[in-house]
């Protein structure tokens, strides 16, 4: 396992902290309505919400500036955790098909008036169907993964368990009232927008509690990597740790996805970058070194996909992509692999 110096991690973290900084500035300031840096700077410290500028900016931009950093820092690490476990490159929620079970459920949701029967539960009931469906899947790709040992022939599955969702949601779609499939097609095609501070709350709270039980298990994360029989003469209690590798991996991808829709390929190319940046497979550093990068991919993404063709916004997923279709080329290409 590579462990680079500390000062060395110090100052990329230092980097991309100043990076994040930088997005945090320009996703405030730019937009349909560009807010000037002395301007922005007055509302931040007055707190403003009550003149044209000042709603803009605490009711829309920084909600959504906080869904899309903290949303894809979650999918990064969710593809971490997915990494280390399938020990595969390849392995991410969105591959799998994680995210469209996720997708599927909620749909089923939003497409149906099964939410009827539920209205006590109608402010969360879009993040517990998408739990839901998150882990249906992952529960499906577990009973397959003991049974296939080609890492390649698994992704497969994955991605043909994932078209089988898309169809069902597709009848889905057929038999919808108008209304109903205009929400839908919305949410599905991918957004940061629209997040309130209520759910920030939640969005901060749960996804900050899943991080700190992901830390704590990064120690015997890395004995994973080094093999079962290694794990084992550490003492790694190797069925607890996969346990809740597939627990909270799931969680963060349906919470993200609850939330934001499916957005591809975060979880699948940060952690390579994260990798190739922090120069080491140490999970007490990829941990939140994904997490931030994670961060900083995505919240560039929303800001292109905001800005590009303003005031038409183009779904995040066709600006995450162009990050990690490469990535998986290049890896598919470096392990000369045949699909």
């Amino acid at each position: 396992m590579n462990v680079p110096k500390k000062n060395t991690t110090k100052l990329i973290f230092i980097y991309c902290f100043f990076l994040l900084a930088l997005c945090i500035w320009l996703s405030l300031s730019i937009g349909s309505v560009v807010i000037s840096q002395k301007r922005l700077v007055h509302l931040i410290f007055s707190h403003d919400t009550l003149s044209t500028d000042g709603f803009i900016l605490w009711n829309i931009r920084v909600p959504r500036l906080i869904a899309a950093v903290v949303g894809g820092g979650l999918l990064g690490v969710s593809g971490l955790l997915l990494q280390i476990f399938f020990r595969n490159p390849l392995a991410g929620p969105f591959i799998l098909g994680i995210s469209s079970g996720a997708t599927l459920v909620v749909s089923i949701v939003m497409l149906t008036s099964i939410a009827l029967g539920f209205t006590q539960l109608a402010p969360y009931l879009s993040t517990i169907s998408a739990l839901i469906g998150a882990y249906f899947i992952m529960f499906i790709v577990l009973i397959l993964a003991a049974r296939v040992k080609n890492p390649i022939t698994l992704l497969i599955i994955g991605l043909m368990i994932g078209y089988l969702c898309h169809s069902i949601t597709s009848i889905l779609m057929a038999f919808a009232e108008q209304e109903r499939i205009k929400g839908f097609v919305l949410w599905e095609m991918g957004s940061f927008s629209g997040f309130k501070w209520s759910e920030i709350k939640i969005f901060i709270s749960v996804g900050a509690i899943i991080l700190f039980g992901t830390y704590l298990i990064s120690k015997p994360l890395n004995g994973l990597l080094l093999g079962d029989i290694y794990a084992r003469s550490l003492g790694i209690r190797i069925k607890i740790i996969r346990f809740l590798i597939v627990l909270f991996s799931c969680a963060l991808s349906g919470l993200v996805t609850a939330g934001a829709g499916p957005v591809a390929f975060i979880g699948l190319a940060v952690p390579h970058m994260g990798r190739l940046v922090f120069s080491t497979s140490d999970n007490r550093i990829l941990i939140p070194g994904v997490f931030l990068l994670a961060g900083i991919v995505t919240g560039i993404s929303d800001l292109i996909a905001r800005t590009l063709f303003s005031p038409v916004e183009i779904p995040i997923s066709a600006i995450t992509a162009f990050f990690g279709a490469p990535i998986v080329i290049a890896l598919l290409s470096k392990r000369k692999m045949e699909i």
